[in-house]
């Protein structure tokens, strides 16, 4: 990709040479701030003073963006970039340069840029915000690359903890580390989202993101032993247990991780610490009847069964079944669990 975008500059270059005035392309076509480029170009090339230069250069590029040169803007932060590597600058005008592709919707040259920010040895502050700290939002925005995420979210977490949601970070990376296969440090990295204790964090299309994750810390964790191979073995030995009443077979085959009790427009994520209950309470002095098949709303990877008489204020529950995804141990990855209750008819 480099080679790519140095021959595109060196195109850019011998096109802008072959003109009278190398500096043609920084005034032609600018209307009323031609003259004030004319100046900013004499002062430059006179000027020793690095500080001087760059406010000069700075100014320069702002005005091509404010005619909406954008193409020359590009050409003019790449001979910036290219033709002095040394300059103190650089990291300021790699920015700006990758800015101007994300703008033009380049993404892959825009990422390119961004990366030699983020791989400078120096960093440097605009308006206060640090721009390997920028060019990491902007790539973790335009990537889709699991394991480049991988390094972004880890580079936030170990270099700009106090700048970012580190709740948030902990479970992007988990989840980047879940799609390379990676289940031993995305169980870490979910773990340590755990430890911060955000139940209120909000992920677009992740609504429930702390029950997902402490599922996975708890599923690498425990014995897995209330599991069976199939629905129809599970579904007999819940039925079983209920019509005798055999309360411990009930709470060994009850799901021990993230067992729920809930209404059903109840969310997930307003039940976490709530007190556990034993079902014993619930089946005393009672006849609990048990629908002969599933719910016709079951899938082949959940279902529900409607029981009815229980000792609550809700009399009707139904038993919610699903199979269990945790490719990180092939054992139990799709295998049945009961994992929890629905109160009152379904919704």
């Amino acid at each position: 990709m480099k080679n790519k975008f140095i021959l595109m500059f060196m195109l850019c270059l011998i096109f802008i040479s072959c003109k009278q005035d190398p500096d043609l392309y920084l005034y032609d076509d600018m209307d009323n701030l031609k003259d004030e480029q004319k100046t900013l170009i004499e002062v430059l090339k006179k000027t020793e003073s690095k500080e001087m230069s760059f406010a000069v250069k700075d100014r320069i590029a702002k005005n091509l963006k404010v005619k909406k040169k954008n193409k020359l803007l590009i050409v003019f932060l790449s001979s910036l970039v290219e033709n002095d590597p040394d300059d103190t600058y650089k990291g300021y005008w790699l920015l700006m340069l990758a800015n101007e592709y994300m703008e033009q919707k380049m993404n892959e040259p825009a990422a390119y840029f961004f990366e030699r920010v983020i791989k400078l040895d120096k960093d440097m502050e605009i308006s206060g915000k640090s721009i390997q700290y920028l060019s990491l939002k902007n790539l973790i925005n335009i990537t889709n690359d699991p394991k480049r995420l991988v390094e972004y979210y880890s580079l936030l977490l170990s270099n700009f903890y106090d700048s970012i949601d580190p709740a948030y970070s902990y479970f992007m990376l988990a989840q980047n580390y879940e799609k390379l296969g990676e289940w031993n440090l995305a169980i870490q990295s979910y773990s340590k989202f755990i430890g911060l204790g955000r139940f209120d964090l909000i992920i677009p299309g992740i609504p429930d993101n702390y029950g997902y994750a402490r599922k996975i810390v708890d599923y690498s964790s425990s014995t897995k032993s209330w599991t069976m191979e199939s629905l129809d073995e599970l579904l007999s030995v819940i039925k079983s247990a209920i019509q005798r009443k055999d309360y411990d077979t009930l709470e060994r085959y009850r799901s021990k991780v993230n067992f729920f009790s809930m209404a059903w427009k109840q969310e997930l994520s307003d039940i976490y610490g709530s007190p556990d209950f034993s079902l014993r309470n619930f089946m005393y002095g009672t006849y609990i009847k048990i629908e002969p098949e599933i719910d016709p709303s079951s899938t082949p990877h959940e279902a529900y069964l409607k029981t009815s008489g229980w000792n609550q204020y809700s009399r009707i529950w139904y038993l919610y079944f699903r199979k269990v995804n945790f490719p990180a141990d092939p054992e139990i990855h799709g295998r049945w669990e009961w994992a929890g209750i629905y109160y009152g008819e379904k919704i």
